[in-house]
């Protein structure tokens, strides 16, 4: 049961990391004003790093015998740099909330290994929750 419960919750996370490529893609070609070149260049980078997270869900799901998800969590439509800053900064929070559950099953689950794959990518995700607070602290509305 452990197992099977870590396995659902390793695909909800996956959901979730698709969600964040998409996200990220789509903002990076979106994104306009000012603050573009930085913006895209920052987003580019997130989207990269969120697909090696999907990756490595994926085959640990795989492993553990369960079937990784094709389906992505909705992606959250914004329309100014603000917006896009702030639904970041919000699926940053939740996705570090999700991981440190995920962890515990993991150490329930006896997958240590995984465990500590999952801490280094909630140091990874508060990273860059930490960059887009900096960013929003009076970025123009």
């Amino acid at each position: 049961m452990n197992k099977e419960r870590l396995i659902n919750g390793l695909n909800q996370d996956l959901a979730h990391e698709y969600q964040a490529v998409i996200a990220y893609t789509v903002y990076a070609a979106e994104v306009a004003g000012p603050f573009r070149p930085t913006l895209r260049a920052f987003f580019l980078e997130e989207a990269a790093d969120e697909l090696k997270h999907a990756q490595m869900l994926a085959d640990k799901i795989s492993a553990l015998g369960g079937v990784p998800t094709v389906e992505p969590a909705p992606v959250p439509q914004a329309t100014s740099p603000r917006a896009m800053l702030e639904a970041v900064l919000a699926a940053e929070t939740e996705t570090i909330e999700r991981y440190t559950t995920r962890m515990a099953q993991a150490e329930e689950a006896g997958e240590l290994a995984l465990v500590a794959q999952l801490h280094e990518m909630i140091v990874d995700e508060a990273h860059h929750k930490e960059e887009v607070a900096k960013t929003l602290e009076g970025f123009p509305e």
